[in-house]
């Protein structure tokens, strides 16, 4: 994966790795609840659009419930609508010091591994990206999000022990995860973004640094997701060593790239919901090219959404994305 990495920065072309799996969902007839509850529906939403286009890399389901699922959280199951935590696990700071790291057997972790065992033995010519959350967010998720930037500020000590619990199982799960044969993992890590660059340092990147260390490695490489980050915190993403940085649509991708290391990929970062989903085709081609100029100089940008596509996008917007991408390379390299 290092020289995967090394080969996207070197050759002329730009490629593309929408962070998307809803439209292969909805091409199999599928609901968001079949797909995110059941491996081999799971599986067989990214071989569907694995084989339809020319993604740089294939990406599994990015699911931001089902860590907090696994820890005991109680969750939101829709037909047409991502999953959603409901409520709060842990009420006070003497739930965190008793809360236990679960298993990897809990919740849906069983059927995401599977999903990712099939994906990898099913997709050669191209890299499989599992996902996963960020220790933050996931801390976020079981604590509350509003009470644990509190937190963070009342209580640092009491934060710093959940955070660690939440990395060891995030850590756990990425090995599991490796194993299934992934090539990587798209870690999203939004709430991060809502701390200034230091807070996210300390809270964040430290145990975020802690993953990579553990589980990055020529083979296996870590694509840091934070789309609340509107440009504030990059530094403190780029300070995890991860091999790949995704960006979201709130920061100005041509000026964030400036802090990504020119040996790392920076990926980003068309908005998912007004463009692809919302937009016209005729936006999200013109987007596209736009986006493709303004980082011309920069060859170690990969084309992307800024997130997860949601569900319902056209799949006329994915090929308009697509189409402007080999226009543009096509008149680049003429």
């Amino acid at each position: 994966m290092k020289q995967w990495v090394a080969d996207i920065i070197r050759q002329r072309k730009v490629t593309a790795i929408p962070v998307m799996t809803h439209p292969g969902i909805e091409h199999n007839g599928h609901t968001v609840r079949q797909a995110v509850s059941n491996g081999q529906i799971h599986y067989e939403a990214v071989m569907a659009l694995t084989q339809q286009y020319h993604s740089a890399a294939a990406c599994t389901i990015m699911d931001l419930t089902t860590e907090a699922e696994a820890f005991g959280a109680e969750i939101a199951f829709s037909d047409n609508a991502v999953p959603a935590v409901i409520g709060r696990l842990l009420p006070d700071i003497e739930a965190i010091n008793q809360l236990q790291v679960p298993s990897l057997s809990a919740g849906r972790i069983p059927q995401y591994l599977k999903a990712n065992l099939l994906a990898a033995r099913n997709i050669n010519d191209r890299p499989l990206f599992a996902g996963c959350i960020g220790p933050f967010s996931l801390a976020g998720r079981l604590y509350d999000m509003s009470d644990i930037m509190v937190l963070i500020y009342e209580n640092p000590d009491a934060a710093h022990t959940l955070l660690a619990k939440c990395t060891q199982f995030i850590e756990k799960y990425c090995e599991a995860l490796k194993l299934t044969g992934a090539n990587g993992v798209v870690m999203a890590e939004p709430a991060a973004g809502l701390m200034s660059n230091d807070d996210c340092r300390t809270f964040s990147s430290a145990y975020v640094r802690y993953i990579i260390n553990k589980v990055q490695d020529d083979n296996f490489i870590v694509v840091l997701h934070n789309c609340g980050n509107q440009g504030h915190c990059t530094q403190a993403m780029v300070e995890t060593g991860a091999a790949a940085y995704h960006f979201g649509n709130k920061c100005k991708m041509e000026e964030v790239i400036k802090d990504v290391p020119p040996t790392a990929l920076a990926m980003g970062n068309l908005d998912p919901v007004s463009l692809f989903k919302d937009g016209t085709p005729e936006q999200m081609y013109k987007e596209t090219i736009n986006l493709l100029d303004k980082m011309r100089a920069y060859p170690n940008f990969v084309l992307s959404s800024g997130c997860d596509t949601p569900p319902h996008t056209p799949i006329e917007n994915v090929n308009a994305f697509f189409e402007a991408l080999k226009t543009w390379n096509d008149r680049e390299n003429a």
